[in-house]
């Protein structure tokens, strides 16, 4: 996760935080329980979606509490609690009080292991803890309602495009109907107002749906069986062949069911952006998988992405122009787009001290949470660079 690969082998975690992080599966055990009891629409989620990327929060927070470590706040330089807000926008019936709720019980399973564990940790690791879930709760509930916000403008653009048609029939045949003493003609515009009515009463159900469901239009996926790492190590091979790097490969070799075609360019774009803004250092893929999520990283040792630039970089069309760069493109849009697909979503975490991750955070089976599937031939246009 996040605070792993920022971080690894614990290097510059205190004992506080090392004890935190032997607490992480109890944790988000209980804390998996509460919410389950006491948020609504939580039983019904998997396990995968319930958890979400929250393991990289968790292990963000070891480092928010190791004083040898940059990360201050297990928020700073990271986009994982905004992605977490867009997921339970995008993949749940949430609304913001059960987001901030979740949050809340997250401090409160923390607080409950710990004791249950005789962890005597001091006042100021607490206060940093409950400083961090708060800010992460402020930035998921912003992106929750930036994620509302644009289902409302595509709802509203739905009902500008697709329901003229319907209204301009009904508008003409009452005109008819005014107009005419043919009583077959009246019949015949009457007949086009109803039809063309159950149509508009159908649409604006579909509409209601979108807007209680809170789904996005994903791309449609082609699923199958197939083992992570294999993915990963072709990548790393095949950038490897073409100079640059040096391109590394570590973490688990992890089997799921996913869309090869999609996720493979997904990657490239990723390693693609590690090397262009990665000045000429070491591009490492990483795989894990914890509690049902695979998350697959891409890190690169260049400088930092301003943090006034960090929220919108996955949106179209943005560009963040570095020296002697054309800007990022269309490439992590792209990315996200696959991620979301997916059932997940995906993060980028960047400092000056430990470089840029971006994590495609997923359900390992994420047959359950696809809507759409196709060939991907179909459905995956080709690859993207980041340069658009």
């Amino acid at each position: 996760m996040l605070g792993i690969e920022q971080a690894p082998d614990g290097e510059g975690l205190s004992q506080a935080a090392q004890e935190l992080l032997s607490l992480r599966e109890a944790v988000l055990d209980h804390w998996e329980a509460t919410v389950r009891a006491e948020i609504k629409g939580a039983a019904e989620l998997l396990g995968p979606a319930l958890t979400d990327n929250l393991p990289s929060l968790y292990d963000n927070l070891a480092e928010a509490i190791s004083p040898d470590r940059p990360r201050k706040t297990a928020t700073q330089h990271t986009t994982a609690a905004m992605s977490h807000g867009s997921e339970r926008a995008r993949l749940t019936c949430f609304g913001p009080e059960e987001v901030l709720r979740e949050y809340q019980l997250f401090r409160d399973a923390i607080r409950d292991v710990a004791q249950a564990h005789g962890m005597a940790w001091p006042a100021e690791v607490w206060a940093g803890i409950g400083h961090s879930i708060e800010i992460a709760a402020c930035e998921s509930l912003r992106e929750f309602a930036a994620t509302h916000e644009a289902l409302r403008r595509r709802v509203a653009a739905a009902l500008s495009h697709d329901m003229r048609a319907p209204l301009a029939v009904i508008a003409t045949g009452a005109q008819l109907i005014e107009l005419t003493d043919d009583v077959e003609v009246a019949k015949r515009s009457a007949d086009k107002i109803r039809r063309h009515a159950t149509r508009l009463e159908s649409m604006m159900g579909e509409l209601l749906d979108a807007l209680t469901v809170l789904r996005e239009e994903l791309p449609p996926l082609a699923l199958s069986s197939f083992d992570i790492g294999d993915l990963a190590l072709e990548v790393a091979r095949q950038f490897g062949e073409h100079g640059g790097g040096p391109f590394t490969f570590e973490g688990d070799s992890v089997a799921g069911h996913w869309c090869a075609p999609a996720l493979r360019r997904a990657l490239e774009n990723l390693v693609s952006n590690a090397v262009k803004y990665g000045a000429g250092g070491e591009v490492r893929i990483t795989t894990s998988v914890n509690r049902g999520r695979l998350s697959l990283s891409v890190h690169n040792t260049g400088p930092a992405i301003p943090e006034d630039r960090r929220d919108r970089i996955f949106g179209y069309l943005f560009r963040y122009g570095g020296p002697g760069t054309v800007g990022w493109g269309i490439g992590l849009p792209f990315v996200r787009d696959v991620a979301e697909s997916h059932g997940g979503s995906v993060s980028v975490d960047s400092s000056d001290e430990d470089g840029t991750t971006f994590t495609i955070d997923i359900p390992v089976d994420c047959r359950p949470f696809v809507k759409r599937t196709v060939h991907c031939a179909d459905a995956v246009p080709e690859r993207q660079d980041a340069g658009g």
